[in-house]
């Protein structure tokens, strides 16, 4: 509990394991203290004005992102010393405040007027016109005008001819203007750091409070307390002898994919064990770091050499190696070599050892044609063509391409099925779910069932969307969208006819006066077409349900009178039947999850699915074709790869992140820098950052490395022509060895019925019986008659009874259902409970009569528990009344009930000191009976 307190974390929590929530909630809090801390706004405002709001945000969650890196750097002072001061690294300018202030150095202004001179006289006018501008922007003390006086925007070195007079003092104020500019790179970069690293403080301040307020622990905290657990002075001995009671042998599988943080907790307990001989556990690591590709995640692959050598050298461990598969054929496996010893050739990549397989099938690489783009001229020409935005939506040119690209791998892999290939030997891998996305929508056409298992949005199911729509529509009738996904649903099957019959319902009625949504046309169109009637009473029973209970009831109950589960299994395709049935499922499960189940309402739910965030069930349906990005394919494997979107450019520099560099076997990061752009980074920082791009160079590489090697027999790789040159891309590196295919024919779509399972089973727990009705969801109905029942109803009221405000329709509803009561009964009993406040006793709901009154007030008196209906205080005389609401006409002749009023002015006198009580009956015709 202590170590919690100490890292500021709650002891009672909830594991968090999507962040997103509580990024998103941070941001009003951390504003809010930066509204507060004059310091703070200063930096914030700085920022926004140098950079931008957007950027400015976009460096603090880069910070939110690697807050643990960030809060350890900062701890030991690394953060602030990580971008030096322009004056540290560039030695020649010590003593200048601001780069600016150079221009009035002698040497410095003497230097650059020289080099004004000799173009100035230089006979070519561009030249001349450079020393003019060089001249003018020294005079006016301008840095910005020097640099574009000698410099190019890239700052190297504008080109003036060698035979000009004095070339030499130009090539001077060049070098000069390049250091010049160095140092103001250096000095903003320097600002940028400091700035966001004390904002990034306040921000980290107020996500450590926002999780303590709502209980939450994120994976991160949970590797931190590892860490402090195992490496404690006091507390590490306590660990590890219990670590050492229970585990003898250590097996840690994928160490690649582990983080620095993590193998610091690690290294910290078995460091114990170096030079202790057998005392220790045997430990055993398992990793690859070619497949190495969850950077984003944190894991450095540097990590698992740093492990390597700490095994070797303390533990005396051996290491093993194995370059030999038995997964790919041998034209895949070749492909494999020639791509990565390419690559280590061009000193890209190293360690790269031949890889040899033990599989029988000869295997191949084969290429799609490239999708073409358009020419300049047809793309302009179609830029110009007129488009009815009402009816034609707006297509971007590259989502043509991608919808091109996919539908052409759709069409070959329609090929392969009707050849007699399973849909479940067919993966599909992109490295963005976008492309996946569009892909699933070409096979759907083609009737091939297709799934993303990665896919964890319970929103994004098609069928939990059509249940969201039904919501939607019940709690807003408004909403003509939604019901038109509801009738075309399984929910109902309607045909475009019946849709079509309603739109045009909907159109006369707008021709003829105001607006009307289709909702109201269908409750009120008897002689509208086909099952509609039928499905307006259905829904509007469905409302009355959505209105009277919470969402997971009435979500149950449409379940059980619509058959649901059954209606959507019977059109799912039979492989995708599980993925479907368990999507419902967790659909409910989600109407008890959401904001604890606790006051949550028909709407608030709609809003929730519809903002996405809630996980749906990992479902991994067989007999389908398989949709997978490059990271979520890891580990797994198919007979067919098909790889979209291999002739994409890597990712550019990043502007606005952070540079964090922690070697595996050291206990903290050396380096911790605010970088604005990487493509202008501060000198200091210009070796790092060349190894961090080094880092995620090869990751690049090792993410072609593991889609590759996922192809058991063909690997087949697709692409669209890129707009430019640029950079290796997997296009490139994989063509030399891939066989090139002709265009597939269009496709038609596969006949469903073959091979499908016309009849199913869909099991239900063992007893349970449909409910033809919603009294299984109403309470049991309290004991007593009909008479006591209204009396506890009326007690009920009173309870909630609001001056002025009478009884609302709501608390009708809810003694009905409390006390099964019907309407009239109701109404009967709200009619009692107003006689009451309104009659003799009336002055008991008078603020100005009392001044103290409470319902239900328990005392214990003499160990027994009492429970008075109303107590108050009179304003004028001081006395406690206790008023006890019954609906029997003449309680006063009942000794019984004389008894217990005597024991409630006994237990409020005693309670009161002595105090005067008195009590009363109030009866339910409106009279004051005194007891």
């Amino acid at each position: 509990m202590s170590v919690l307190q100490d890292l500021g974390l709650p002891t009672r929590f909830d594991l968090l394991e999507d962040d997103k929530e509580a990024v998103a909630r941070v941001w009003r809090r951390f504003h809010a203290a930066v509204e507060r801390d004059a310091e703070a706004r200063a930096d914030y405002e700085a920022s926004v004005a140098a950079h931008g709001r957007f950027n400015t945000l976009k460096a603090l969650e880069s910070a939110l992102s690697k807050r643990v890196e960030f809060g350890m750097a900062d701890a030991v002072g690394v953060v602030d010393d990580s971008v030096r001061y322009f004056t540290e690294v560039f030695e020649e300018f010590r003593g200048a405040p601001h780069p600016q202030e150079l221009l009035s150095w002698p040497w410095v202004r003497d230097t650059l007027h020289e080099a004004a001179r000799t173009l100035g006289r230089a006979s070519a006018p561009t030249f001349s016109a450079k020393g003019r501008e060089l001249e003018e922007a020294v005079t006016a003390g301008r840095l910005e005008g020097v640099f574009a006086a000698l410099l190019t925007k890239e700052q190297e070195s504008r080109k003036f001819s060698d035979k000009l007079a004095g070339i030499d003092d130009v090539r001077t104020a060049q070098s000069l203007a390049q250091r010049l500019c160095g140092a103001l790179h250096q000095h903003e970069a320097w600002l940028h750091h400091r700035r966001t690293a004390r904002l990034a403080r306040h921000l980290l301040v107020a996500y450590a409070a926002l999780k303590r307020e709502q209980g939450w622990v994120d994976m991160s905290d949970v590797e931190r307390t590892a860490h402090v657990l195992l490496s404690d002075e006091v507390l590490a001995g306590w660990v590890q002898e219990r670590l050492d009671l229970r585990v003898r042998h250590l097996l840690i599988d994928e160490f690649q994919d582990t983080n620095a943080l993590q193998w610091q907790a690690l290294h910290s307990w078995l460091a114990s064990y170096a030079g202790a001989g057998g005392e220790g556990p045997k430990v055993f690591i398992v990793g690859d770091p070619k497949q190495s590709i969850y950077r984003f995640r944190r894991a450095e692959p540097q990590v698992f050499r740093a492990a390597q050598d700490f095994i070797a050298r303390e533990l005396q461990g051996d290491r093993l190696g194995c370059d030999h598969t038995h997964r790919n054929a041998p034209a895949v496996l070749a492909a494999v070599n020639t791509v990565m010893l390419a690559a280590e050739r061009e000193g890209l990549y190293s360690g790269f050892r031949a890889h040899t397989t033990q599989s029988r099938h000869a295997g191949a690489v084969l290429a799609l044609p490239p999708i073409p783009r358009p020419t300049k001229e047809a793309a302009q020409e179609e830029a110009l063509a007129w488009r009815d935005s009402l009816t034609v939506p707006r297509e971007l040119p590259e989502e043509r391409l991608v919808t091109l690209e996919c539908r052409q791998a759709a069409a070959w892999i329609a090929q392969q099925l009707r050849a007699g290939v399973r849909p479940g030997d067919v993966m599909v891998l992109a490295r963005r779910r976008e492309r996946l996305a569009a892909m699933e929508d070409e096979l759907r056409a083609l009737h091939i069932a297709a799934q993303q298992p990665e896919k964890t949005d319970l929103c994004e199911a098609p069928e939990v969307q059509d249940l969201a729509a039904l919501l939607d529509v019940l709690v807003s009738p408004g909403h003509d969208l939604s019901l038109a996904r509801v009738l075309r649903s399984p929910l109902f099957g309607c045909a475009d006819d019946a849709l079509v019959a309603l739109a045009l319902r909907a159109r006369a009625a707008a021709a003829e006066g105001p607006p009307r949504a289709w909702y109201e046309l269908l409750q009120q169109g008897e002689d509208l077409p086909g099952p509609l009637p039928g499905i307006a009473r259905t829904l509007r029973q469905w409302q009355r349900w959505v209105q009277a209970l919470p969402p997971h009831d009435a979500l149950q109950a449409i379940y059980d009178h619509g058959d649901v589960l059954a209606r959507f299994a019977r059109q799912a395709p039979p492989p995708l039947r599980a993925g479907v049935l368990a999507n419902l499922q967790a659909l409910l499960g989600a109407a008890l999850q959401v904001g604890g189940g606790r006051y949550l309402t028909p709407y608030a739910f709609v809003r929730a699915l519809k903002a996405g965030g809630i996980r749906g069930p990992a479902i991994a349906a067989e007999g389908v074709v398989r949709l997978l990005t490059v990271h979520g394919a890891k580990g797994l494997e198919a007979g067919i790869v098909v790889m979209l979107d291999t002739d994409s450019a890597p990712a550019r520099p990043e502007s606005m992140g952070a540079l964090c560099e922690w070697p595996g076997e050291a206990p903290s990061p050396w380096r911790f820098a605010f970088l604005a752009s990487e493509t202008r980074p501060p000198a200091c920082n210009v070796d790092a950052l060349a190894v961090e791009q080094a880092a995620r160079l090869r990751e690049e590489l090792n993410a072609l490395y593991v889609a590759m090697t996922r192809a058991e027999r063909q690997l087949v790789i697709s692409s669209v022509v890129p707009s430019g040159s640029g950079a290796m891309t997997w296009w490139q590196r994989l063509l030399p060895c891939a066989t090139p295919l002709p265009a597939p024919q269009s496709a038609t779509a596969l006949n469903v019925a073959d091979g499908a399972e016309l009849r199913f089973t869909l099991r239900v727990v063992p007893g349970a019986t449909e409910a033809a009705s919603l009294e299984w969801l109403r309470p049991a109905a309290p004991p007593g008659n009909e008479a006591s029942r209204l009396g506890e109803a009326m007690h009920r009221l009173l309870e909630t009874w609001r001056p002025r405000a009478g009884v609302a329709p709501a608390q009708l509803r809810e003694v009905e259902r409390l006390f099964a009561l019907d309407a009239v009964a109701a109404q009967q009993a709200a009619a009692m409970a107003q006689r009451i406040v309104e009659g003799e006793g009336s002055w008991a709901w008078d603020a100005a009569a009392v001044d103290w009154q409470a319902n239900e007030v328990e005392l214990l008196h003499q160990g027994e528990l009492l429970r008075l209906d109303r107590l108050v205080r009179r304003r004028d005389t001081g006395e406690w009344w206790v008023l006890d609401y019954k609906s029997a006409a003449q309680p006063e002749r009942q000794p019984e009930l004389r008894e217990q009023m005597r024991r409630y002015r006994e237990a409020v006198a005693a309670a009161q000191d002595g105090a005067v009580v008195r009590s009363a009956f109030l009866t339910a015709q409106g009279r004051l009976v005194p007891a």
